[in-house]
């Protein structure tokens, strides 16, 4: 699915780089976690594969258009935030240019959501917050499903229904998920796949070496 080969950045584009000759592949249908201490880049690996940052040197190829991205939650929203959750969708929608008109419903529906479409999104809690925004990246039925920190802000019932059903969807829907992590415990027990970042390199282990390493 993802080949990076020989991948280096720095965001002065010059040396020395935070990111260094990084070489991994992320295979079709997996799960992985990608972890490390605050300051490792794992953000910024991630927006590099998102191609929202440009890399210094070597590559990365991506087997698919079809690309989700949930984003670190944001606390910015209050009570008098002034848009509803169908409205944020429906924006995603004409960014899209998605003629299903089922799509809302059905993205909303298959998170348990769907009941809350006319709510403003300042009134959910942010567990509720985080299930729209992965709601959202699920209507152009990507390939590839990308997440960062998806349990930041969110209270533990709502941590396990969000990680069951990234499981389910990698599970059964075949969908392939990079998730960046600090919630050690969801990513030993829901990869198949860790790639522990430090001081700039990058390892892939087999989740179950991991937790024997």
């Amino acid at each position: 699915m993802i080949q990076i080969n020989d991948l280096s950045f720095s965001y002065t584009k010059n040396t020395p780089y935070i990111i260094k000759n990084i070489n991994l592949h992320i295979g079709k249908g997996t799960y992985t976690s990608i972890i490390g201490q605050n300051g490792s880049c794992k953000s910024t690996l991630v927006k590099l594969i998102l191609k929202l940052l440009k890399p210094c040197k070597g590559s990365i190829n991506i087997n698919t258009n079809k690309i989700g991205y949930v984003p670190q939650r944001i606390d910015n929203f209050n009570s008098q935030f002034p848009i509803t959750v169908n409205e944020i969708l429906q924006c995603h929608i004409n960014i899209l240019k998605i003629k299903n008109k089922n799509i809302i419903d059905n993205s909303l529906d298959s998170i348990g959501m769907l009941r809350f479409k006319n709510t403003l999104i300042g009134n959910l809690s942010g567990g509720q917050q985080q299930k729209v925004f992965i709601a959202r990246a699920l209507m152009g039925e990507p390939e590839l499903l990308i997440l960062d920190e998806p349990s930041t802000g969110v209270d533990i019932k709502s941590q396990n229904e969000i990680y069951s059903f990234i499981k389910n969807l990698n599970i059964n829907k075949k969908i392939t998920v990079i998730s960046v992590e600090h919630n050690m415990e969801a990513a030993l027990n829901n990869s198949s796949h860790i790639i522990k970042m430090k001081e700039g390199s990058a390892l892939l282990f087999n989740a179950l070496d991991y937790k024997n390493f």
